[in-house]
């Protein structure tokens, strides 16, 4: 059921104007896409690709990877191609961060021979991923920040 929480103020060329804010109970729905990107993530990790895929992608949806073509399906593509050549990396989650539409996955990559600094990032329409981002960047082992990278 919807139904009007507040109003907030829209400035427009020609003034001001008086809007609802229509919402459907969005801290529940943050919660779910923010659970759904971690459940995709674990899934992707554990071998589960086709899964991961099935229950949360959209396939009409789009990425960012830089390194990948176009499209959902290229991208399941690498990911099942990166899973049989590093079949046991592990994903450490940090912090998980959820607004609107969107959620921010900070974790840490860990495979044989070297660790990851990642953040994914999910928007998400219907409880379905729409959209993805992942940034990494390599921690290297003699790196000089104390605090670390994650």
């Amino acid at each position: 059921m919807k139904k009007i929480e507040s109003f907030s103020i829209i400035i427009d060329g020609f003034g001001w104007e008086r809007q609802p804010q229509v919402t459907i109970n969005l801290m529940q729905n943050v919660q779910v896409n923010k659970d759904s990107a971690v459940s995709f993530l674990e899934l992707v990790v554990a071998h589960k690709i086709d899964e991961a895929y099935a229950a949360f992608v959209d396939f009409s949806g789009k990425h960012h990877n830089a390194h990948t073509p176009a499209g959902m399906a290229a991208l399941k593509k690498a990911m099942e191609e990166s899973d049989v050549q590093t079949p046991t990396k592990q994903l450490i989650i940090k912090n998980v961060i959820g607004e609107d539409d969107r959620v921010a996955v900070h974790s840490r990559l860990v495979f044989e021979s070297n660790e990851m600094a990642v953040v994914h990032i999910f928007r998400f329409n219907n409880g379905k991923i729409v959209e993805f981002w992942d940034l990494g960047m390599e921690i290297p082992a003699d790196s000089p920040n104390k605090d670390g990278a994650i």
